[in-house]
């Protein structure tokens, strides 16, 4: 009996514990919360994250309320339009031109990065707000809503960017007013003029235009007039820009209508210095290089011959790089008649050498039949005043004048004498030579190919330069 009694004092004392162990977690756990409550409740109190007198004031502040609740997105079809079935919507367009990145000849292109910013209004995203504040998102909202669908006309490649997120902004206003802004590098098409190249100017345009909605749906237009293009600093390696101006226009579609359609153009002027360096000036080196000739020994054929070849492959090699490096054009460029020309100088001045080359032997034939070239001839004995090795026995004959010429058998008298100081006409005939006797004195002074060609070519090419900068620059 005293056993089960005491049995049943230790179950009892045990069961009075847990139950004071239980009160007491309850009480200390409600104890703990109450604190944490209140320093949350401090903390907000005195300056915490969440301002609960801002949330009273402005219902678009509280947090329980969705976007898609407070801009009803649920509640429209936002695959239509604004204004549906009524007039065509207006959205202005605004346009920061960040940076030009190229400009290719070969392809007829360029490359630019803008911001490319859109307003318009859409009742259906209006929402309540006491102070007038505006909201602002992201892409994510960007594909639930109605936005313009603005593409670049005559582009090749295009991409918004999306580093390190897409960079899209939308800013909606409690009237509906909203501000939809990409940042865009796009590849378009530029129809160059290469006809004065590279003393050329380029116009180039970029075009804007909605790809599904026409004129009776949507209506583009510049959002502050001219104002509504602005630019960064922008420096180009070989063009530098003249003007920026947005214009507008209409494009017509036979199958789909007019569309309105909104031009950047821009016009771009080429720098001359690069082309000046890399082609002109050493094409002008190659032509007075050949001119060199004129000074060296006629009989010093390896010298002549080889400074003549080496000038002509110089100037294949520069027309060469300038072609490969231009689109595949069916008309003459500017830089083409530079080039063609000047290569033209450099092989009339081998051409130069092979003419005295040939009158000289030619020349050496003929006194070698008279006697008087002696068959042991030594180039080296004497040189002539134009600089040219001659032979001791050659005799050069002076220019046989009409005065030392014989005199033909006089004419009988005139019935009237003629007036003093005017000679006759048998007396000028007698004056003039034949196109053969040039030739033959040029064969037998062939020398005076050389000195006649120091003065002739670089006459000629100076006389070329001068039309040809005045023509083009």
């Amino acid at each position: 009996m005293k056993a089960d009694a005491l049995t049943c004092l230790t179950l009892a004392a045990a069961a009075a514990g847990l139950v004071a162990v239980a009160s007491g977690g309850r009480s200390s756990g409600r104890r703990r919360h109450k604190e944490v409550f209140l320093g949350e409740n401090s903390k907000f109190k005195f300056g915490g994250r969440i301002d609960y007198k801002l949330k009273k004031q402005d219902s678009t502040k509280t947090l329980l309320i969705k976007t898609e609740q407070l801009l009803r997105i649920e509640e429209h079809d936002f695959a239509m339009r604004p204004g549906f079935g009524g007039a065509a919507i207006p959205v202005g367009i605004d346009v920061q031109v960040e940076s030009i990145d190229s400009i290719s000849e070969v392809n007829m292109d360029f490359t630019m990065t803008l911001y490319l910013r859109h307003y318009w209004k859409d009742e259906r995203l209006a929402f309540p707000s006491r102070n007038n504040q505006s909201r602002t998102f992201d892409s994510r909202l960007v594909k639930k809503i109605w936005v313009p669908d603005v593409f670049f006309a005559h582009s090749k490649r295009s991409f918004i960017h999306d580093t390190t997120m897409e960079n899209i902004m939308l800013r909606v206003y409690p009237d509906g007013n909203i501000l939809y802004s990409v940042r865009v590098t796009v590849t378009s098409l530029c129809s160059m003029d290469f006809s004065s190249f590279p003393l050329d100017s380029q116009n180039c345009s970029l075009e804007l235009e909605s790809y599904a909605y026409n004129e009776n749906d949507l209506m583009l237009y510049w959002k502050n007039g001219n104002d509504s293009l602005r630019t960064d600093e922008i420096v180009l390696s070989q063009f530098f820009i003249e003007h920026f101006q947005p214009s507008s226009g209409l494009a017509f579609y036979s199958s789909t209508g007019w569309y309105n359609r909104l031009f950047i153009n821009f016009i771009l002027r080429r720098h001359i210095f690069f082309f000046m360096l890399q082609t002109y000036f050493p094409t002008m080196l190659m032509v007075v290089l050949s001119w060199v000739s004129f000074w060296i020994d006629r009989r010093a054929v390896p010298a002549r011959v080889s400074l003549g070849i080496t000038t002509v492959l110089t100037m294949s090699t520069i027309i060469t790089g300038v072609s490969s490096s231009m689109p595949q054009v069916s008309y003459v460029k500017a830089v083409d008649i530079y080039l063609w020309t000047s290569f033209l100088f450099v092989f009339l001045s081998v051409i130069e050498y092979a003419a005295v080359n040939y009158c000289t032997t030619l020349e050496e034939m003929r006194k070698m039949r008279r006697g008087k070239l002696p068959s042991t001839f030594d180039a080296s004995q004497a040189m002539a005043f134009d600089g040219c090795f001659h032979d001791n026995d050659m005799e050069l004959t002076p220019f046989p004048r009409a005065a030392q010429a014989p005199a033909p058998p006089a004419p009988p008298a005139p019935p009237s004498p003629q007036p003093e100081g005017r000679p006759s006409e048998g007396t000028r005939l007698r004056r003039q030579r034949s196109l053969r006797e040039n030739v033959d004195f040029l064969l037998s002074n062939s020398y005076m190919i050389d000195s006649y060609s120091r003065l002739a070519f670089p006459l000629s090419y100076l006389l070329f330069n001068t039309i040809y900068w005045s023509l083009y620059s």
